[in-house]
């Protein structure tokens, strides 16, 4: 009986969810009932698929409102109806365009006009489908209207949108942050009524009792009204079936594309290869995923004909077809990996493949796939108001000043300190705390799918442009909506630019072929950047915790890579399984000390769980669960399905499995607590694999053309270090980095042979429209001859000339800085501008003569940390003190277990809390030669000898060795003061 009910995701009006209305509904007595948010169908799935639990006939359908003025209420009559409604929709939202007076004509749904509504439009003329509703406290004006006599037309419209007087609070604080004004000052019309709320069934037809066809002509509307999505295992999948005109032509295309990718993955395959191929295509034939595979294939396809970089990872790795026709690179028979991971005849879910493409060339790619596929949209996220952001928000609202707002939400105030309002502050923001503010447009996940869009949800247009859905992950896989997983990352982006500048900088050379991994996987030398952690720049090989981990394991080969990718991961690493690791790696006698069944199940880690295979494995061999209770046991342990009941049922299967097949309690929850503590960290192994393909074409360039891929990785934003120690790793790899020339150098950073100009980009304070002066005037007219012919030529101010002078960008002239900022002064401060007009007399300029003035390094290092945030000179130069006799990195073996010191430019500082919560401080520093040495700063030292950025550090310390990794547990550390000047240099 109730056709106008909102959730929170009527956003910033409504005030509870989809499953509280159905809940509420049930408590009074309701046994049909339409959700209908204010311009959104974000919660309409999972309120059709919840209703159930509720025994509640659910309708859907949209207020339809500008701003918070109704317009009417559409209600779709059956799933065709749904689409109107949300096409209509999504065709002004788009548009960013008001909603208009008037439905348009819906064939499957009704229309309701408000009663209010309908008198301010003075409408006389209704088509069969609209309505008129009516309120309980319209009923007091329908008697003195002329609308009474329509009778066939009336029904209730008791809005929904409250449930009792804390609602309506919320609802209000709600309006007010949506409004950007004081709650005081929120106006009325901004509101709901107090009593939009839901009555008994019985109550609210005891309100109607005068006007029995009202009642009658509701409950018509609602049998009328009928509505059907499958959920959970009842779903089938809802993506594109069909990749050509029929399901035998797409598996004849990919039988054939997987045998064509023979020769050329496996030379002459082996019965194994072929006989693994045969079980994947018939396993994917019979579950329905060969379309899956092809519009996989079909993206990687477009992809690699545009000259793009890719990475397929995920589950998919795990895919003999996938490695085969190109989705991959990671060959699972090398690896063993398990197909059961990927898929398996107790896994509804389709496989799951991640495609990686440069960050530049990501959006090409989208746009492909929505060009290409015509049921296409990207997947939503709810952003929720979360403490920081709720405290900001309400304390706005209830007008506290700016400074009481920041010290409440970064919780800086005692709560015996807070005063009145700031309690009723941090009171009144639990009341929203949670809900949804604004959708977001998910990180990677894009629909394809059989039916139209809007057969589902209506459809947002963010900034990205391309249509989203207004629903999340979670719901679109009960409904049987699978995503595909397309991302943006910097490292295939080095990889890419790294390429072209190697072409640009060795014309002579033959191409690279980057996707011949196998050569790169047998290459000694790169092998050894892996085994000695030199890998700067390379993706995820670079942090020092893998540097480290990398030196301990003696890591020179891909397999051991593909490993240490994995345990690296926080749940191996917590679980002290990463340790236990290293020592049976290096020490082969450790290894009989493992449980000899789990020995057995994962020999290749010496019965250590390292991959997420491995949950699947233990779970399936070790307490003889069946693959979709093992694929449960895996996936709820991420903690997206904890909470449900089925994987409670699994944890119990475990035990009781473990327990009939005789094994002790100890060894039980020994083994369900390793499960427990990294499942939902670790990778899957073909991930990994997948990781590892990337590192090692990142390394055999960094190993074969160092500086060029260091300048790609400056030019893509470097990745897990600063901008500063790139160019260090630079000039370490024999590069000579020079600051940004006005006639050599471009916005990005550029290499000629071993010379390496910084980009016009990385000067701070430098405007973006000067540099595309500079770079637009040099590629049309030619360089710069003087400082006369760059005023002349380029609309500049005194002050941007100053920084690109300060930053030595005119050295060409020959002239000191000091000499050309005193003449830029001259020249340009009479009119503080020059013209943007171009000159049709070049008029003489006028020389004035100084004296002699003359530019220090140290000057230089100073302007350059101004500008560029470092100098390029390193800091050891700068030091304004003499060092004390103290070791090298180098020399740290000879010296394990000593007291020594050293000196070293920091590099990287990160905190670990102990299980007491306690703080530690781990440092990565270089010394004098720019070798790395690490540091741990224990509880007691931390607090005492804080890191104050960057700078250079004499540390002292006694040298500890892990595995033939040496480090330095501090006893104390002092940051160096700089030189001011050139006493004493």
């Amino acid at each position: 009986m109730y056709i106008n009910c909102h959730t929170y995701y009527s956003l910033r009006f409504g005030t509870f969810s989809e499953e509280e209305l159905l809940k509420l509904a049930s408590q009074n007595g309701v046994e049909a009932m339409a959700l209908t948010d204010i311009n959104n169908t974000s919660a309409c799935l999972n309120f059709i698929r919840t209703a159930k639990i509720y025994h509640i006939k659910p309708v859907v359908g949209i207020d339809f409102r500008n701003g918070v003025s109704q317009l009417f209420v559409g209600l779709a009559r059956n799933n065709e109806g749904f689409r109107e409604l949300n096409s209509f929709l999504s065709q002004h939202t788009h548009q960013n365009k008001a909603l208009p007076e008037q439905a348009p004509d819906f064939p499957n749904a009704f229309v309701v006009y408000p009663f209010e509504q309908i008198m301010q439009m003075e409408k006389e003329t209704f088509a069969a489908n609209e309505f008129i509703g009516i309120s309980i406290q319209d009923l007091r004006k329908l008697p003195f209207s002329h609308y009474k006599d329509y009778k066939d037309k009336l029904v209730i419209q008791q809005q929904v949108t409250v449930r009792n007087k804390k609602d309506f609070n919320a609802h209000r604080l709600l309006r007010a942050i949506d409004n950007n004004t004081l709650l005081s000052k929120l106006s009325k019309s901004e509101e709901c009524s107090e009593n939009d709320k839901m009555l008994h069934l019985d109550q609210l037809c005891q309100a109607y009792q005068e006007y029995s066809y009202i009642i009658q002509n509701t409950r018509k509307l609602l049998e009328e009204c009928s509505i059907n999505f499958e959920f959970g295992k009842q779903r089938s999948s809802q993506n594109l079936s069909l990749y050509l005109e029929s399901a035998e032509k797409d598996f004849e295309m990919l039988r054939d594309l997987s045998y064509q990718g023979l020769s050329r993955r496996y030379g002459a395959p082996s019965k194994k290869v072929l006989e693994r191929l045969e079980v994947e295509l018939n396993t994917i034939r019979n579950m329905d995923f060969v379309s899956y595979f092809l519009i996989n294939y079909d993206i990687v396809n477009y992809a690699k004909k545009q000259g793009y970089v890719h990475v397929g990872r995920g589950s998919g790795a795990n895919s003999i077809v996938a490695y085969l026709i190109g989705i991959t690179d990671v060959d699972p028979i090398e690896l063993d990996l398990y197909f059961e991971r990927f898929i398996n005849p107790y896994r509804a879910s389709p496989p799951d493949f991640d495609i990686d493409f440069s960050w530049k060339e990501r959006e090409d790619v989208t746009a492909y796939i929505f060009q290409r596929f015509p049921h296409t949209a990207l997947l939503a996220t709810y952003n929720t108001f979360k403490y920081r952001g709720v405290v900001r928000e309400i304390g706005k609202v209830f007008g506290l000043p700016k400074e009481e707002i920041d010290k409440l939400s970064e919780g800086k105030v005692p709560q015996g300190q807070l005063d009145d309002m700031a309690k009723l502050v941090l009171k009144y923001g639990q009341l929203i705390k949670g809900f949804p503010n604004h959708l977001s447009v998910h990180s990677c996940g894009i629909l394809i799918l059989d039916a139209p869009i809007h057969y589902y949800s209506a459809t947002n247009m963010p900034p990205k442009g391309f249509p989203t859905v207004q629903f999340d992950m979670i719901i679109a896989e009960d409904v049987g909506i699978f995503k595909f997983d397309i991302l943006g990352q910097r490292g295939l982006a080095k990889i890419k630019d790294a390429l072209e500048l190697i072409k640009q900088n060795n014309p002579n050379i033959p191409p690279i072929d980057i996707t011949d991994v196998e050569k790169f996987k047998k290459d000694p030398n790169v092998n050894n950047l892996l085994r000695q952690g030199k890998a700067i720049g390379a993706y995820y090989v670079e942090s020092p915790a893998m540097r480290g981990l990398m030196q301990k394991l003696q890591t020179q080969d891909y397999l051991g890579l593909v490993a240490a990718s994995s345990i690296i991961r926080p749940g191996v690493s917590g679980s002290g399984m990463k340790q236990e690791y290293i020592i049976r790696q290096r020490n082969p006698e450790k290894r009989k000390e493992a449980n000899p069944m789990l020995l057995k199940i994962m020999p290749e880690t010496y019965g250590i769980m390292v991959y997420q295979e491995d949950v699947l494995k233990v779970a399936h061999q070790f307490a003889g669960l069946n693959f979709g209770e093992a694929d449960v046991l895996r996936r709820g342990m991420s903690g997206k399905f904890r909470s449900r009941a089925e994987f409670l049922g699994v944890e119990q299967k475990f035990i009781a499995n473990c327990k009939e097949r005789g094994y002790s309690d100890t060894l039980t929850m020994e083994v369900w607590e390793q499960i427990k503590s990294f499942a939902g960290y670790a990778f899957a192994k073909g991930h990994s694999a997948s990781y590892a393909v990337e590192s090692y074409q990142s390394l055999y360039l960094k190993c074969y053309y160092p500086l060029e891929f260091m300048v790609a990785v400056l030019n893509n934003g470097g990745g897990f270090y600063s901008t500063e120690h790139y160019i260090h790793e630079a000039k370490m790899c024999g590069g000579k980095v020079l600051p940004p020339c006005v006639n050599t150098s471009d916005h990005p950073t550029i290499i000629n042979g071993e010379d390496i100009y910084l980009g016009l980009g990385y000067i701070k304070q430098l405007e973006h429209y000067t540099i595309k002066r500079i770079l637009s005037e040099r590629q049309l007219h030619g360089v710069y001859k003087s400082l006369d012919d760059f005023i002349d030529r380029v609309h500049i101010g005194v002050e941007q000339l100053s920084i690109l002078i300060r930053i030595d960008a005119f050295r060409f002239t020959g002239h000191s800085k000091k000499e050309l900022l005193w003449q830029a002064m001259f020249k340009l401060n009479k009119n503080k501008l020059n013209s943007s007009q171009a000159l049709l007399f070049r008029t003489e300029h006028k020389t004035y003569k100084l004296p002699k003035l003359n530019s220090s390094c140290l000057e230089d290092a100073y302007d350059q940390i101004e500008f560029l945030g470092f100098p390029l000179c390193g800091y050891f130069a700068l030091i304004g003190e003499t060092l004390q006799p103290h070791i090298l990195a180098k020399d740290f073996s000879e010296h394990i277990n000593q007291k020594v010191l050293l000196y070293g430019t920091l590099v990287h500082t990160r905190f670990h809390k102990t299980s007491q919560g306690k703080r530690i401080r781990f440092c990565t520093f270089v010394d004098e030669e720019g070798q790395y040495f690490d540091t741990v700063h224990f509880t007691k030292v931390v607090e005492l000898y804080p890191i104050h950025g960057i700078g250079v550090y004499a540390c002292y310390g006694t040298v500890t060795e892990d595995h033939g990794f040496c480090s330095l547990d501090i006893n104390w550390s002092r940051k160096l003061g700089l030189r001011q000047s050139l006493k004493g240099a």
